[in-house]
């Protein structure tokens, strides 16, 4: 006898995030690598189905992060937009996954090094490049520009543990 449930896109991120947050030896560049595939992927789905809402609601937080020096404040809006972007990707399981992988816990433990770098500044021209593949409805150049931000933070957290 089969016995089939309805699995939730909470669960099976709930599920993701006990496996990153558990695995002993799953470093945070390893993290960040699984990162730049799903949020590459989702990016580039959320550009062919954007609407304009959340073209709107995604320019927000991309005001406040070129706005802000604060970097808490900075983290929080760029949580705020990958989360309006992975949401327009209208794949709920995707969803979930971005949402975790760009949770603030998820930051504290991959990102620890962001305070006092000059990582700023870079992050606005890629958040900025992405909305731009977004208002064009270009999946390639939002797939490139999304993998090539979180690329930028590897690189950066790469420089910081050596």
């Amino acid at each position: 006898m089969v016995h089939v449930t309805r699995l939730k896109a909470n669960d099976l991120a709930e599920t993701f995030g006990l496996f990153a947050d558990m695995s002993p030896k799953a470093t945070p560049v390893e993290l960040l690598e699984v990162r730049r595939i799903l949020e590459s992927a989702a990016t580039a789905q959320a550009a062919a189905r954007i609407e304009a809402d959340h073209l709107a609601q995604a320019a927000r937080p991309l005001t406040a992060m070129n706005e802000t020096s604060d970097t808490e404040e900075f983290i929080t809006a760029g949580i705020a937009f990958h989360r309006t972007l992975a949401q327009a990707s209208a794949n709920e399981v995707l969803a979930a996954l971005i949402e975790r992988l760009s949770s603030r816990t998820f930051r504290a433990r991959v990102h620890p090094g962001y305070q006092g770098t000059d990582i700023l500044p870079q992050s606005r021209k890629d958040h900025a490049r992405i909305y731009r593949a977004f208002k064009e409805r270009d999946p390639e150049a939002a797939r490139s520009a999304a993998a090539a931000h979180v690329r930028e933070l590897e690189e950066s957290l790469r420089s910081q543990l050596d």
